[in-house]
């Protein structure tokens, strides 16, 4: 290819810039025009104006210019990477390879088909939300779930609100206004994005009335911790973290009991509830929703996207009475749900009526117990492909691993899992080049998600299903080293 520059074949940037070719010469052309089609005419008008200007300025600071395009067809070649650029949307797919099946900052839980289905269809049709079917009147939107949550957790009512964050303030402002909260200090947890029991319980109006030490809390703490001005007892589970060594805690039976026989409430926020014993299918025990409403849990909350397996929603079950007053309150409005949210919590919670199919249906429990053999014969199946891609400078294995429920659930615990292992080809520490190498997946059409760890790139493929095996394997020869 020839170049035309300021300083060849005798044309003077001055000259170059006489001929760029005005905005509607290049809109009249028949490429502009499949543009326009396109993204419409506004945007390209826009577009084709800004690649002017760039070669404009290109041309002055004497950048040469490809002469085997016409300008015409450059301005419109810049102009549609432009528009292709703005069109892409931010939020994106992506592997998840990091090991974390729960990711926060990846979406949590994915969705089952049943789920995805009844989303679509709220997406495009309308729906009963607040229509009551039988009487033609106007309905509530919780009606549409409650009866299905009380069924599987045993409590009389239930509300859900947006995250279970929401449903812990919404519990507070509506019950504890102005009064007291008493919870013990080694359950003053703090979730992700630095949001903090205390803070929730202050933004509520309650005042928090911490009692026992971060370790070791006794019933008498709770006892003592009483007076005129309490509102509730409250527990709250510490899912995203662990105290070992010389510890105790007092049960949710016994506070509810001390609860019941002053008058008082007992709340307790499970953070990750899950509705089934985990322990039936290999995976650590967490204690179920139901067996802390029997415990005698006046309130339970949690949350919708994590164990549950199901979309981002604060659930709040409980005493009839309570979940009332709950409702009424002004930031219920405020924090509630909208179609999209009940349309996949409905079939997500449908699944739990069999529970015996639930481990294939459910993707959040398929993923959680995966056999690691599964995932050891894929990465014997795309190690030579991701070392193909790699070249000679890094050295790809198929390794172990330890994998993590993830979002704040069962923190200590670590699943047997799989996956590739990227090093340094020479046997040098890989720093820079490893950087290098997670930024190039992070820039692939459907961005890889790694992680870097004892001077290695680990791919866990727990969370690369079957279907997508084959993207990933025909990703992998685009990467930009």
């Amino acid at each position: 290819m020839s170049e035309v520059s300021g300083n060849k074949l005798g044309d003077h940037p001055r000259a170059l810039l006489a001929r760029v070719p005005a905005v509607e010469r290049v809109l009249s052309t028949a490429m502009a025009q499949r543009l326009i089609d396109e993204y419409g005419h506004t945007q390209v008008v826009d577009a084709i104006r800004a690649a002017t200007d760039t070669l404009r300025r290109e041309l002055l600071a004497g950048v040469p210019f490809d002469a085997s395009f016409s300008f015409e067809a450059k301005l419109v070649d810049d102009a549609q990477h432009m528009l292709d650029t703005r069109a892409r949307p931010h939020l994106r797919s992506v592997f998840n390879l990091t090991g974390t099946v729960l990711h926060t900052n990846l979406g949590r839980a994915l969705l089952p088909d049943e789920a995805v289905r009844a989303v679509v269809e709220a997406l495009t049709r309308p729906m009963n939300l607040e229509f009551d079917l039988a009487t033609g009147g106007r309905g509530d939107r919780d009606d549409l779930i409650d009866e299905l949550i009380c069924e599987l957790t045993g409590a009389e009512a239930a509300t859900v609100v947006n995250n279970n964050a929401a449903a812990v303030l919404l519990t507070l402002s509506a019950l504890a206004s102005k009064k007291e909260v008493v919870v013990s200090r080694g359950e003053l947890v703090e979730i992700g994005g630095a949001f903090r029991i205390p803070d929730i319980m202050s933004r509520a109006g309650a005042k928090l009335r911490e009692i026992g030490t971060t370790n070791r809390t006794h019933l008498k703490d709770y006892e003592e911790a009483i007076n005129a001005r309490t509102a509730l007892l409250m527990k709250v589970h510490c899912s995203n973290y662990a105290i070992g060594g010389f510890t105790k805690s007092v049960s949710v039976d016994d506070v509810a009991q001390l609860a019941h026989a002053r008058g008082l409430p007992m709340a307790v926020d499970l953070g990750s509830g899950t509705l089934v014993d985990l322990a039936q299918y290999g995976l650590p025990g967490e204690p179920t929703v139901r067996a802390t409403v029997d415990a005698g849990a006046d309130l339970v909350t949690f949350s919708g996207d994590k164990l549950l397996g199901g979309p981002q929603a604060g659930l709040i079950v409980g005493r009839a009475e309570l979940i009332r007053k709950i409702k009424k309150h002004p930031l219920k409005r405020a924090l509630r749900v909208g179609k999209l949210t009940l349309a996949a919590l409905e079939p997500v919670l449908q699944l739990y009526r069999a529970p015996e199919l639930l481990r294939e249906r459910l993707t959040t429990l398929r993923l959680l117990t995966r056999p690691a053999s599964d995932m050891q014969a894929q990465s014997e199946r795309l190690k030579d492909v991701l070392q193909c891609a790699l070249g000679p400078a890094y050295a790809v294995t198929a390794e172990p691993m330890a994998s993590q429920i993830g979002s704040g659930a069962l923190p200590v615990d670590r699943l047997p899992s799989y996956g590739l292992v990227v090093r340094n080809a020479h046997g040098k520490r890989g720093g820079r080049a490893l950087m290098k190498l997670e930024e190039a997946l992070r820039a692939l059409p459907r961005p890889v998600i790694g992680r870097i760890a004892d001077d290695a790139l680990c791919l866990d493929l727990r969370c690369l299903g079957a279907a997508d095996e084959a993207d990933f394997a025909a990703q992998c020869a685009e990467l930009n080293l």
